[in-house]
């Protein structure tokens, strides 16, 4: 029972999260390992669970997007649907044992690369764009990655669109947004077909993101500082990081 309501309160603060700003891995991922769930499948829980959010995200930025002559749509989505399908196949042959210990960095990772985020885009679109090659090998390292771990994933998609030669924010984010659906998705057929998805917590997780996202989207006008809530975030993958890291020893 204490399980279940952990769960279901990491699902609520992180959907919640996700719908403001961004970072509810922070708080579901660590919350299903706390749980008893094995590591690898509770990343590859928390991965499925995450894919309702992304496409309602898609859904309102459905008008704004579009790709450049350096990245067509059909080879973007090859690209990110091959990386996502070999992130999840590399996550599914790494012992449960060595993820746990990669779990602290990765949830490092993805903490600088929130907290940085907004600097590193800026910085990013001063510099000499991709060619085709190049955004092309970016996006696939990108994709493993999403595949394997999805914390921190949008900012890593914003960098690569950035030096693919976007300009527009709402292109961006709309198509930030239909990639990780993308990768969310291959992923999770992959996991699914694997049989690592903790299914007793995943509908649990799934209901209680999705309610905690309504939550959050519906008080999120009420928000005056989002710079405070974004340093909140940015404490809670700090905190993690350490507990993590702790338990290692």
């Amino acid at each position: 029972m204490f399980d279940t309501i952990l769960v279901i309160l990491a699902g609520l603060a992180g959907g919640a999260l996700n719908a403001v700003a961004g970072g509810g891995t922070f708080l579901t991922l660590p919350a299903l390992i706390l749980a008893g769930v094995p590591p690898v499948s509770a990343n590859a829980t928390a991965t499925l669970t995450a894919l309702p959010g992304y496409v309602s995200s898609v859904w309102a930025y459905r008008r704004d997007l579009h790709t450049t002559a350096t990245m067509p749509a059909a080879r973007m989505i090859a690209i990110a649907a091959l990386g996502g399908v070999m992130g999840a196949l590399l996550l599914l042959i790494t012992p449960n044992d060595t993820f746990l210990v990669v779990v602290p960095a990765l949830m490092a990772l993805a903490t600088v690369l929130f907290a940085g985020g907004p600097h590193m885009i800026k910085r990013l679109f001063a510099r000499e764009m991709l060619g085709p090659l190049g955004a092309a090998v970016a996006l696939f390292a990108v994709s493993v990655y999403g595949g394997y771990f999805n914390g921190g994933l949008g900012i890593m998609l914003l960098a690569v669109l950035g030096l693919i030669g976007f300009t527009d924010l709402h292109a961006m984010n709309g198509l930030k947004n239909a990639l990780s659906v993308l990768l969310s998705l291959v992923s999770a057929v992959t996991y699914v077909l694997a049989g690592v998805i903790a299914w007793d917590f995943a509908a649990v997780l799934a209901a209680a993101m999705i309610a905690g996202g309504f939550l959050g989207a519906h008080y999120a006008r009420r928000i005056k500082n989002t710079a405070r809530l974004k340093q909140f975030i940015v404490l809670v993958g700090v905190v993690m990081t350490v507990i993590f890291t702790v338990r290692l020893f």
